[in-house]
Parts: C-alpha cells; sequence; structure tokens
C-alpha cells in the first residue's frame, strides 16, 4: 500500500442493513487520530439515524454503469457505501477504474449482513454469496430474533469453503477488534482488484497438442460473477436475485 494514496473502502450490504451504525464504530475505534477520513453514501440510500453523529457526510451516484464521486487530496481514507437497492456486482465492476480514476487504493470490501434478513428470505442467500466472493471482511448484523442455527449455517456455508475473508460478529454496532476489520491486507476470494492478475491461456499450448493452425488465445482471467452469455444476450452467467424483492417484502 502507498502512503500517499487514499485508501477506499467499499461497504456492502442491503439497505437497512445498519452500515452506517457499524461504520461510525469502525472509523470512531480503527482510524489514527491523524486520520482524514470522507464518508460517500450512495446518494440513492435513504437517510438513517446514525447519519446525525457523523460530522459530514458526501454522496456519489451511480450512473447505472459507472460511480460518479470525487475525493479531494488531503483525504487519507474513503468510505463508499454501496447502493443496497442494486446489483453490487455491477458497481464492485465499476469500483476498479474509479480508485484508479482517484489514484486512491482499494483498502478493503466489507459486507454488513442483515440476519433477519436471511433467515426470513432463503433466496438471499445467493445475493450474499456474491457480496462474500468479493470481501475481505463479513460483519454479522441485526441477529436479534435470528435462530442461533440459521447463524451457525451461515458461518458454515462459507467456513466450509475456506474462505480467506473475515467473519465478525456486530453487538449493539461495535465489532471486536476495528483496527483489524480495517487493516488494508487484502483477504477476498476475487482477483479482480489484484495488480497483477492471472493470465488464461485456451487452445493448444505445446507442439505435441497443437492440430493444424489452431490458434492460442492469451486473455486476462474473468472473475466468474462478471461472466456474460454469448452476443445478442448481455446477462452474467452467475445472476443473483434482485434484492429489492426482498426488500420490499419487509416493510
Amino acid at each position: 500500500m502507498s502512503e500517499d494514496k487514499p485508501l477506499v473502502y467499499m461497504i456492502l450490504g442491503a439497505t437497512g442493513s445498519g452500515r452506517r451504525a457499524v461504520l461510525l464504530d469502525l472509523i470512531d475505534d480503527g482510524l489514527a487520530p491523524d486520520a482524514v477520513h470522507v464518508i460517500l453514501v450512495n446518494d440513492g440510500e435513504s437517510s438513517d439515524p446514525a447519519d446525525e453523529q457523523f460530522p459530514a457526510l458526501g454522496s456519489w451516484h451511480w450512473t447505472g454503469s459507472t460511480i460518479e464521486a470525487d475525493i479531494t487530496t488531503d483525504v487519507t481514507h474513503v468510505f463508499l457505501i454501496s447502493d443496497g437497492r442494486v446489483d453490487p456486482v455491477d458497481q464492485l465492476e465499476a469500483l476498479k477504474p474509479w480508485v484508479v480514476q482517484q489514484d486512491a487504493e482499494l483498502a478493503r470490501i466489507i459486507t454488513v449482513v442483515n440476519c433477519q434478513l436471511g433467515e426470513s428470505h432463503s433466496a438471499v442467500l445467493a445475493w450474499y454469496d456474491a457480496c462474500v466472493h468479493f470481501s475481505d471482511v463479513i460483519l454479522l448484523n441485526k441477529r436479534e430474533g435470528v435462530a442461533n442455527k440459521w447463524i451457525s449455517d451461515f458461518q458454515a456455508r462459507y467456513r466450509n469453503q475456506w474462505l480467506p475473508c473475515l467473519m465478525e460478529f456486530v453487538k449493539a454496532g461495535r465489532v471486536k477488534s476495528a483496527s483489524v476489520v480495517l487493516d488494508p491486507i487484502a483477504r477476498r476470494l476475487s482477483h479482480y482488484f489484484d495488480e497483477e492478475q492471472d493470465w488464461v491461456i485456451s487452445g493448444a499450448v505445446n507442439e505435441d497438442e497443437a492440430e493444424g493452425d489452431e490458434e492460442i488465445e492469451v486473455k486476462m482471467e474473468e472473475d466468474p460473477y462478471f461472466e456474460r452469455h454469448g452476443e445478442g444476450d448481455g446477462r452474467r452467467m452467475k445472476e443473483i436475485p434482485d434484492i429489492r424483492k426482498y426488500l420490499d417484502a419487509a416493510e
């Protein structure tokens, strides 16, 4: 990590997951006194009771394909709160070029899980699967009234896959160690944000395997969540549920 570039944190989660209250704790307990931070909330998100405790909140705009926001040169830490009603995969795909454009560095992607929502709608798990795939840290929030078995099963869902991300509980809006959560060491499964990505070779790989004039194609490895169907379709190969359907049902 460069000491001269601002660190960017993307906070994923469905609308109503309590992300801003959790972020307040992370900033209070996890940042050094001389850190200069800015919080950018997607302009599609509604207000939150925790907003009153932040000295100032900025915003960012989602065009449907790009992130629109600018950060000043004096900032050391940038926290983007995603649009919790829009496909997180689309926003994450746009995050990388935005970070480069801002001459910043991605520190971590953090997902705040609304356990109550997940227990009520099992289909939401596929949505969280996508978030977890890209995340360095998973924070289990809104656990009040949720069966212990559901929480245990949710943890096992990812631990059984030996995923590198951290998984922590949120209790009364606080995490056990904010500095550990904000530590800018990558622990995500996805390699999309890596500075050096793997290359994939298709076709013949040596003379013995080559037949005729078969061409060898070398291309950068594509994240499975970004792969799309053939021309004329455009849909992603790995589709995730529309979270709005379940958020509206919970209201």
